[in-house]
């Protein structure tokens, strides 16, 4: 999954869109659609976020945004959509995927429970931070202003925060807890090395050590305390978003945002039980094959606990990363005619993020500021980081998972700025994709490799069944570990941090397995009606080459493919 968490959940949660003006003026000779793009780009133009150092969270902000979404899905529904040329057919399918979650965050007020368990908006301001570079006077006068202006920022959460305990739509108590954790660890780090310091030279280290000593970890104690008194005194102990003030109708619109079609809960939960059990059958066969003397049980334990599936040391194991996507490169030209041309390096996960993280993200490289895409590790609590699932994790968190998927996109030209948002059933459905055509290309050595791309592809079907348990069917947590811990071959560490984000993250987890799906389903149908005339790389390039789309655009654009 790319670390950006740039899916309009985590904008909203954390940046948040600042809608100006709504021109409604036509020009003389411009269709419809292209003067309803223009509006919609000339207002999110407007946002002064970078000016005002942190998201602005007030009412009227809501009230603007509402007025706005509403506007625009008007003008939406007015348009004549069998006259639209294939590119606009896009640009609407995307425009009514945003407005419609963008409406409904709104109505259900997230803001007021802007956590989650890796942290929320506290995750937000390390992304925010990581990556500057404070070099001169005049970086130093606004990163200060920001750094000042955090309190007053912390504060404002806290009072949504407490607005939505009044209005009964509190973070569960592990959500809490998890974020409590964080504060402490970076408490707990010395002054030097934190990220508020390491992005600023040497010359301006001292006053910003100063400040921080003085404004900044005195407004992260009084947060903590907040959390950790009344805040976790009144959270609920059930996990799922459906106990919550309107809960159960968020998760519904949540199932359909993230898996981009008209699908209940039901629905989910039942298609990861069948997955579930196709691929327990698999795993069997993997562990028959290799003569175990013991049940699946068993073979879970032995995989968590004999050492030679672990790394010694971090570098060990970000060398490996390495490695296996240095090999994965070489087999690219085999699958794709288009390749990006942004370079892949491989990097540990922040310390400030690393200890409620997963095994590994992606985070993008940028053309803009000459910075290559990183594939990210966790060197984290080694004990928990095994070799058999590094390869699938690595295909799909770089090549030719999310690197190839997002800097493809990167390179497009010409296209409303929307079309960045990134789509999780898209996106994390090629992730996965990705792992399955790891297979064909020869990445998985060894029959303990096999059952580890099989652990991931049984992790996220198990996804279509505990999200959908906790958050709909009244699951408890540990209901939702036993089901996760007995099914796959993840450490119990990667388990239990995997339970809580699905938690803190309602629906999101479900888009993975259910894109993946699509996107072989689509392959299937093009390698029957095409037969000898199919080319995996021509499939490949016309999958990826729009970028990210809800599956319903992606399904034409193939159908289109195949008629052409």
């Amino acid at each position: 999954m790319p670390s950006f968490h740039n899916i309009l959940l985590c904008i909203i949660l954390f940046c948040g869109c600042s809608p100006k003006t709504i021109s409604t003026v036509a020009a003389p000779d411009v269709d419809p659609i292209t003067e309803l793009i223009a509006d919609y780009e000339s207002m999110n133009d407007g946002d002064d976020g970078e000016l005002r150092h942190w998201p602005e969270l007030s009412e009227a902000k809501w009230k603007r945004e509402a007025t706005s979404v509403k506007h625009f899905q008007d003008r939406i529904a007015t348009l004549d959509q069998t006259t639209l040329s294939t590119e606009d057919q896009i640009n609407v399918d995307m425009l009514t995927l945003i407005l419609n979650n963008w409406g409904h965050e709104l109505s259900f007020e997230s803001h007021l429970m802007p956590l989650n368990s890796e942290g929320g908006f506290l995750g937000g301001i390390v992304y925010s931070i990581r990556g500057k570079s404070i070099n001169d006077k005049e970086a130093m006068e606004t990163y200060k202003a920001k750094l000042e202006a955090l309190p007053a920022y912390l504060s404002q959460r806290q009072s949504d925060m407490e607005e939505g305990q009044r209005q009964g739509k509190s973070s569960p108590q592990v959500v809490v807890q998890n974020c409590i954790q964080l504060i402490d660890h970076l408490m707990e780090t010395p002054i030097d090395d934190l990220f508020f310091v390491d992005v600023v030279s040497s010359e301006y280290r001292a006053e910003t050590v100063d400040l921080i000593k003085r404004e900044v970890l005195p407004a992260y104690q009084s947060f903590r305390d907040f959390l950790a008194g009344p805040y976790l005194n009144a959270a609920p102990a059930a996990v799922g978003v459906s106990e919550v003030t309107d809960g159960k109708e968020r998760y519904e619109a949540l199932v359909r945002y993230f898996t981009t079609f008209d699908i209940s809960p039901e629905e989910v939960f039942q298609t990861g039980k069948t997955e579930v059990a196709r691929i327990r059958a698999q795993m069997e066969d993997i562990i028959e094959a290799l003569k175990f003397e013991g049940d699946f049980a068993a073979f879970l334990q032995f995989l968590r606990t004999d050492p030679q599936f672990y790394p010694k040391s971090g570098r060990e194991l970000l060398n490996r990363a390495a490695w296996i996507t240095k090999e994965m490169e070489g087999e690219l030209p085999k699958y794709f005619g288009k390749l990006p041309r942004m370079p892949l390096t491989v990097k540990p996960v922040p310390d400030a993020l690393a200890p409620n993280y997963t095994g590994g993200r992606y985070s993008p490289g940028s053309y803009e500021s000459n910075r290559a895409g990183q594939y990210w590790v966790n060197t984290y609590k080694l004990e928990s980081r095994p070799y058999y699932v590094l390869p699938a994790l690595s295909l799909h968190e770089g090549v030719p998972g999310h690197h190839l998927q997002i800097m493809l996109a990167a390179e497009l030209e010409d296209l409303p700025a929307f079309r960045g948002t990134y789509i999780s059933a898209f996106g994390e459905g090629w992730g996965l994709y990705s792992e399955y055509l790891g297979k064909e290309a020869g990445m998985y050595k060894s029959l303990y490799e096999e059952f580890g791309a099989l652990t991931y592809e049984m992790w996220r079907a198990c996804r279509l069944v505990v999200d959908p348990g906790m958050h709909y069917k009244g699951w408890t947590r540990e209901e939702a570990v036993e089901f996760m811990a007995s099914n796959t071959a993840l450490s119990m560490h990667e388990v239990n941090t995997e339970i809580d984000r699905y938690i803190g993250w309602p629906g999101q987890a479900v888009s993975y397995k259910m894109g993946e799906l699509k996107i072989r389903e689509l392959r299937k149908r093009a390698e029957a009606a095409l037969g000898d005339d199919f080319d995996i790389r021509e499939f490949h390039d016309k999958v990826l080459e729009n970028g990210s789309v809800p599956l319903k655009t992606l399904e034409r654009i193939i159908d289109g493919y195949i008629s052409d």
